[in-house]
């Protein structure tokens, strides 16, 4: 079993910055794709940010794409999440999650096995 925690989250202005990490457990995390999801209240979980096991390819949101930074370090069990230029729309609960091999697209919350219990980021205007 492979546990998840998200660390990070807060209170910013608007164009502030933040950074999220999330801690997973488990010697196999280099074999894992990971990914950054939200989810806003009364809203769908949308997909933010992905990134492969060897951290050389990453996927993002539209609504994220140039402002948002996902990264990794395997040899402390960690991604993170970068968060720049923030907007009031980047309010939500920001959730990781942990895709074990074979892997899907990343896109989907479907295509990942573990989950965090998430961190709330709040951008005010």
């Amino acid at each position: 079993q492979v546990q998840v925690v998200e660390s990070g989250g807060g209170l910013v202005q608007t164009g502030g910055s933040l950074r999220l990490s999330c801690a997973a457990s488990g010697r196999t995390f280099s074999s894992y794709a990971m990914g950054w999801f939200r989810q806003a209240p009364g809203k769908e979980r949308e997909f933010v940010a992905t990134i492969r096991w060897s951290g050389g390819s990453t996927s993002y949101a539209d609504s994220v794409k140039g402002r948002f930074t996902i990264s990794r370090d395997n040899a402390k069990n960690t991604v993170y999440l970068q968060m720049n230029s923030l907007k009031p729309e980047d309010t939500a609960v920001y959730l990781c999650a942990a895709d074990r091999p074979p892997y899907g697209t990343g896109w989907f919350p479907r295509d990942y096995d573990y989950w965090g219990q998430g961190t709330q980021v709040t951008v005010s205007s």
